[in-house]
């Protein structure tokens, strides 16, 4: 089970990475190509350059989960992020579980916070 917070880090990859790569190998592309360290509890999502699949990665204090998600059928249809230069895309818990679900959050009616949380110092 995927369980989020509010103040979970959530980084989506702004490349596609190839899928046959497992754990070890998408922490090793949150190290080297993300400039992220994948220990730090933060949620990593990639899709693959189809588009069919995302995986997530997380790790929980002992060790790696890494999720997966296949569709039936069709491809995934968002476009975050069509001309930023980043590496990855930061984005909110509420967010995430749209894209999941392969919808745009861009487009989805979603109220602000009214309050901001913000980590502690």
């Amino acid at each position: 089970m995927l369980q989020l917070t509010p103040q979970q880090n959530i980084y989506v990859a702004n490349s596609f990475v190839d899928f046959r790569k497992g754990i070890d190998g998408l922490a090793a592309t949150v190290r080297n190509y993300l400039s992220l360290d994948p220990l730090a509890g933060g949620l990593f999502m990639f899709y693959n350059k189809t588009q069919t699949t995302i995986k997530i990665l997380v790790y929980d204090g002992q060790g790696f989960w890494l999720h997966t998600k296949r569709l039936s059928s069709g491809k995934f249809t968002h476009n975050l992020h069509p001309k930023n230069p980043d590496l990855y895309l930061k984005i909110c818990h509420r967010s995430l579980y749209i894209l999941i679900h392969n919808g745009n959050p861009n487009t989805a009616n979603i109220s602000k916070d009214w309050r901001p949380i913000k980590p502690p110092s």
